[in-house]
């Protein structure tokens, strides 16, 4: 997934001149637990409502020390919306190559994927679900989003031509209604939840592709 540079120190709530040995007191913290604490943060907030100030303050430290490792906000929400980008991109790009598959195998393919990415990436996710393009970053998110709906769109054309699924419903309203399904796990599926993602998977991917299966003698 992809990761905003980190600083050399490794760590968040240090600075560079920590050559001596540590002060007894808070530890600091690492990139990728700021990020968590951020997600986290512009979930329950909202992203807009979200200040520097009000992460420092969750993560323990001054808001100066939060900017000498992280220039800004909109840093933070980068990060997090191609960490949900990147994976479902490459579940979608990877199904769409597997020319060893049938076309709806492939379709089912990207989407099992997308549920696998969904659940194990569930904060990132729903963050990236809930942005409305207020900001160059946002705006960017939605443009890669387009990107991945067009590539399911293609593998749902590709399905219907072969024979796999039937082809009296436009490929968009597919591509869209089953992404649709996906999406709507971020209502209830929480982390360490009864049932895995592959269960998830098996019974979201039953529910769609035995409505959309020609007949078969």
């Amino acid at each position: 997934m992809t990761r905003a540079a980190e600083n050399a120190s490794g760590t968040v709530g240090e600075s560079r001149s920590d050559a001596a040995p540590r002060r007894r007191g808070r530890p600091g913290k690492d990139h990728e637990t700021v990020l968590r604490e951020a997600i986290d943060l512009f979930n329950e907030q909202g992203y807009d409502a979200t200040s520097m100030g009000d992460l420092a303050q969750r993560l323990g430290f001054t808001k100066s020390a939060l900017y000498h490792h992280v220039p800004s906000k909109e840093h933070l929400l980068q990060a997090a919306l191609d960490e949900a980008l990147d994976g479902l991109s490459e579940a979608v790009a990877s199904a769409r190559a597997d020319r060893s598959a049938s076309a709806l195998d492939r379709l089912r393919g990207a989407v099992r994927g997308s549920v696998g990415i969904l659940v194990d990436h569930l904060p990132a996710v729903t963050l990236l679900l809930r942005v409305r393009g207020n900001s160059p970053a946002e705006l960017a998110a939605l443009d890669r989003r387009r990107r991945i709906d067009a590539d399911l769109t293609a593998l749902v054309a590709d399905a219907a031509a072969e024979g796999g699924i039937r082809s009296d419903l436009p490929p968009d309203l597919i591509s869209r209604l089953l992404f649709g399904m996906v999406n709507s796990l971020t209502e209830w599926v929480r982390p360490g939840g009864p049932r895995s993602a592959d269960e998830i998977a098996d019974a979201l991917t039953t529910l769609a592709f035995d409505g959309l299966l020609t007949d078969r003698d």
